[in-house]
């Protein structure tokens, strides 16, 4: 089962036009399956917040909660407002627990920081994070290009399976070590997440600039991008019984076009064996 959809519902007026804020998650979940939440990495959500988003949606949508930064290594100097880790893990737990019950939580993403690289103190962080997940499900991006180096990279994804973490698979542009490239493996039986940044390498390496956030998710991908991510997940559905894609790419609202021409893509019979299972329309 591959399901597609984009990061965040609130900020796609190519989607919905200019309604209420209130209206945007109800609309969004008529197209789309899933929603990434990044406001979750900001702040720990209240659960009256995702108690609504919750009521707002189809009984089969499905929610992935960005881990907030502090958990993550985020912070640097930044306050934090929990004083200890395990309070911290603990509040997020809590926040999650609307979605759990509804069985509308598909994954947790720990998304961890370019200066997070492959050594032996930080993966016992990513062990004591798992054991403190319990058992929801967690999956992994790295922004580190050491996890996937030559010498390490069979290594990361055999502790991944062993640890239980979803591997994170991520498009986003080749510009140095604050970044990956793509490793089409999954990690779980259970599922696997793949997110699509774009590939703006110049936007990429402005982080010193003010609107650094808007020119690093600047991109448009083509129909031969799309099509090559296309077999890309039909290769994964032999390892991973779930794949859900989200598109990062809206600076331009291009996030929304790109998701329907790949779910148009899925969809295309002539595309597809009888033994592939696609349900994102």
């Amino acid at each position: 089962m591959i399901e597609v959809g984009l990061t965040g519902f609130g900020d796609h007026p190519e989607l919905y036009g200019k309604i209420k804020a209130p209206e945007r998650l109800p609309t969004y979940s008529q197209h789309f399956p899933i929603v990434e939440i990044d406001s979750s990495f900001y702040a720990v959500q209240p659960v009256k917040n995702v108690t609504k988003w919750v009521e707002q949606t189809p009984d089969d949508f499905g929610f992935i909660f960005k881990a907030y930064q502090g958990m993550t290594g985020h912070l640097r100097g930044k306050k934090n407002y929990f004083d200890t880790k395990e309070e911290m893990f603990e509040a997020f737990h809590v926040s999650l627990k609307p979605a759990i019950d509804a069985g509308k939580l598909r994954m947790a993403l720990f998304q961890y920081p370019p200066w997070f690289d492959c050594n032996r103190d930080n993966v016992e962080t990513l062990r004591e994070t798992r054991e403190l997940m319990k058992d929801i499900p967690c999956a992994l991006e790295f922004r580190n290009q050491t996890w996937y180096m030559p010498e390490f990279r069979e290594r990361t994804l055999e502790f991944m399976r062993k640890e239980g973490w979803i591997h994170t698979i991520v498009d986003e542009p080749q510009a140095g070590m604050g970044s990956i490239p793509i490793i089409t493996a999954a990690t779980s039986r259970q599922a696997t997440y793949v997110r699509m940044h774009g590939r703006n390498v110049d936007g990429w390496h402005k982080s010193s600039h003010p609107d650094w956030r808007k020119l690093r998710y600047l991109y448009n991908y083509n129909t031969e991008e799309l099509t090559e991510w296309r077999d890309r997940l039909l290769q994964l559905q032999e390892q991973t019984d779930h794949i859900y894609i989200v598109f990062n790419n809206n600076s331009a609202g291009d996030a929304t076009p790109n998701a329907k021409e790949l779910i148009a893509m899925l969809a295309d019979k002539d595309a597809l064996s009888d033994k592939h299972d696609i349900s994102s329309i």
